[in-house]
């Protein structure tokens, strides 16, 4: 029988200095022990020992030149996490905050929510503490190809497919796959986020916007209420946020905020034009990090060194990196009259916020769950690359968003509590650990 309290104590003294790791673990633990408890066969195959450590870790030494002939050196990884349904895949993080306890926690998160696409793929994560912020193409490329010259030992189109993330765009992608194929001298699929002209997906760059918003939709369908003329507040204003105020407006909602490092826009006209979107992928192109140009040219509010949930809105959507929204900002969020939130970031929420919400009953959705769609078309990339074809915009799109009802399926299954509420939280985690667990047990390991 385990106990909450003392497993967590073993787990922190095997992972110090790790709190994201912890926090991670600690979450989708509590929604799993009593499932775990209740089934003899998970305690004897010691399954919550097992997921909680990753199958293997590699670090590496990343050696480059700069443009000014100095030699630099980097730290690259790949936490392999599990593998118990498919290759491992997941995301490789370009930024000088990566550590290896970032990479444990979202590797771990990625074998859960890789588990509830419903598509076959184990859970991995790595990076960097390169930023390519500042850095020239040419800078860029020579590091990309030092990280690849180790990395590709360890990967494989049928053992482990990486993926773009923060600081790893289609430049980036480029670069690494370029040196994959001088290496090895193949084409596979080795890696997700491709340029459209050598194996990549249509709808990759805007999936975790999309799916977002789809499984959003789903939320407010289960709850008898629409989408349409809601209010948003988003954060960030990458990829991520842009495909979400995509779809948002596509939806019949109103995205009323962005953010940066620098503070946020206040939007009251919406984020919902072509113009606007494109300047934003400007923004995120054009090395600056801020978004307060966006205010000048759209004639829009800029409100320095804050986030945007001190805005009344709707919905909120954190979008942008882990642990930016707080219990300080959930209770603000509230007592605006906030009616749904979901995060789309990894672990965007602090587990006190997270905690707040389900408390007062606000529909929140967790990133494991809301933002499976960039990794659910990051399969279906996979997919089309074993397959030696490519589909339209509009087939990916649809396969998406029938991942995403499916994923909303999921959690309302397993986390309807006994008096109505649907806890997504509850639900994600013990969708996406069974499926995870019954492998383990049924192939022995």
């Amino acid at each position: 029988m385990y106990k909450l309290d003392s497993f967590m104590a073993e787990l922190e003294r095997k992972n110090p200095a790790q709190p994201e790791f912890i926090q991670a673990t600690r979450e989708v633990i509590e929604s799993v022990i009593d499932v775990v408890n209740e089934n003899p066969v998970y305690e004897k195959n010691k399954i919550l020992e097992r997921m909680t450590e990753p199958d293997r870790v590699f670090s590496f030494r990343v050696e480059w030149e700069d443009d000014l002939g100095s030699l630099q050196v980097n730290r690259g990884y790949r936490v392999q996490f599990n593998n118990a349904i498919g290759p491992y895949k997941g995301g490789l993080r370009f930024h000088s905050s990566v550590t290896l306890g970032t990479l444990k926690f979202l590797g771990f998160e990625q074998t859960l929510k890789n588990s509830l696409t419903t598509l076959p793929m184990g859970g991995a994560k790595g990076g960097s503490d390169f930023n390519p912020r500042g850095k020239s193409d040419s800078e860029i490329l020579r590091f990309c190809r030092s990280f690849m010259t180790e990395l590709q030992k360890y990967i494989g189109p049928d053992t482990d497919v990486p993926a773009g993330d923060i600081g790893v765009g289609a430049r980036e992608i480029g670069f690494l796959y370029g040196q994959y194929k001088k290496i090895r001298d193949e084409n596979t699929g080795v890696l997700t986020g491709k340029g459209i002209n050598f194996g990549g997906s249509l709808v990759r760059p805007e999936a975790t916007g999309f799916g977002t918003m789809y499984f959003a939709d789903e939320m407010l369908k289960a709850h008898g209420d629409t989408i349409v003329g809601k209010t948003i507040a988003l954060s960030g204003f990458g990829n991520v946020a842009w495909g979400a105020a995509v779809k948002a407006t596509q939806l019949g909602a109103k995205v009323v905020t962005i953010s940066g490092p620098d503070g946020y826009i206040y939007d009251a006209d919406g984020v919902g034009t072509e113009e606007k979107w494109a300047f934003m992928n400007y923004l995120r192109t054009s090395n600056n990090d801020v978004v307060e140009p966006y205010a000048k040219k759209f004639g829009a509010t800029f409100v320095a060194g804050k986030k945007p949930w001190e805005v009344a809105v709707d919905m909120a959507f954190p979008c942008a990196i882990q642990n930016e929204l707080s219990l300080e900002d959930a209770k603000t969020l509230v007592s605006n009259g906030v009616r749904y939130v979901v995060e789309t970031s990894n672990m965007g929420c602090e587990a006190e916020a997270a905690t707040y919400f389900i408390e007062k009953k606000i529909p929140f959705g967790p990133g494991k769950a809301a933002n499976a769609g960039g990794v659910a078309v990051s399969g279906l990339e996979m997919s089309q690359n074993a397959m030696h074809l490519a589909w339209s915009a509009q087939e990916v799109d649809e396969k998406l968003h029938a991942i995403m009802v499916k994923i909303h399926e999921a959690c309302v299954l397993e986390g309807k509590d006994e008096d109505g509420y649907i806890n997504y939280v509850k639900g994600a985690n013990i969708a996406g650990f069974k499926k995870v667990a019954d492998a383990m047990v049924m192939m022995g390991y």
